[in-house]
């Protein structure tokens, strides 16, 4: 499959574009599992869990305060400006993302399903208050509502994803005809679902990547390399 026109995805109803760490390292967004990653350096019980915020969360906000100046400074690339140019070509296009950077947005993308939440949003346990808190630092670090402590309305080792999120994606996964995975190595679940559920209802399913993944097999079409070069050069012919 050398490329896709703009006459080749009006065959096709609802396209899904997965989206997982791989895309945004290519931004410069510090990955966490691979190597490298950030779990290497950190031990997650300490710093991205619920019991760790518990006992100490002025320990924990700092740390993602660290994580928020790394992502502040990157900025989307081409694969992202790809997305955004289908989106308005097309008109049922839907992007599920595990990434919590908010790059998607930034470069213009609006109809966004952040799967595992968003760094750029605050969330109080105690009043359930959820607000943007958009720069390279905090800008407040207790609820303005009930002067308790905020955390990363993220989500973090342990803890379960939204349900509503969840019934979302499935939602969407299920009407799709043609789901691209892109940068993700497919072993998270529930995640890692979404490509069986999406091939179970009879969509076609591509693979960017630069390696090899477990679920490679599974996909019609694998196509490797990095998203900011193949996703410009797949859909050249979408202007």
């Amino acid at each position: 499959m050398h490329g896709f026109s703009e006459n080749t995805l009006k065959e096709y109803k609802n396209i899904v574009f997965f989206t997982g760490a791989g895309m945004s390292a290519e931004s410069g967004v510090p990955t966490y599992r691979g190597m490298g990653g950030i779990w290497h350096q950190y031990n997650w019980e300490e710093y991205a869990c619920q019991q760790a915020f518990d006992s100490t969360p002025e320990k924990v906000l700092e740390f993602h305060d660290l994580r928020r100046q790394k992502i502040f400074g990157c900025k989307p690339h081409a694969g992202h400006y790809t997305l955004v140019e289908i989106e308005k070509q097309h008109s049922s296009v839907s992007i599920i993302t595990q990434n919590i950077d908010g790059l998607h947005q930034l470069s213009g993308s609006s109809n966004v399903t952040e799967l595992h939440g968003s760094i750029w949003r605050v969330c109080c346990d105690f009043c359930q208050d959820i607000s943007l808190d958009y720069g390279a630092i905090y800008a407040s670090k207790v609820c303005y509502k009930c002067n308790r402590w905020v955390r990363p309305d993220i989500v973090w080792f342990g803890d379960r994803l939204s349900t509503e999120v969840l019934r979302k994606v499935d939602n969407i996964v299920k009407k799709c005809d043609l789901f691209f995975s892109i940068g993700t190595s497919g072993v998270v679940y529930p995640a890692a679902g979404y490509l069986y559920l999406a091939r179970s209802n009879g969509a076609k399913c591509i693979e960017i990547n630069p390696e090899p993944t477990d679920s490679s097999p599974l996909f019609h079409h694998c196509i490797r390399g990095d998203a900011s070069v193949i996703l410009p050069g797949l859909f050249q012919s979408v202007d």
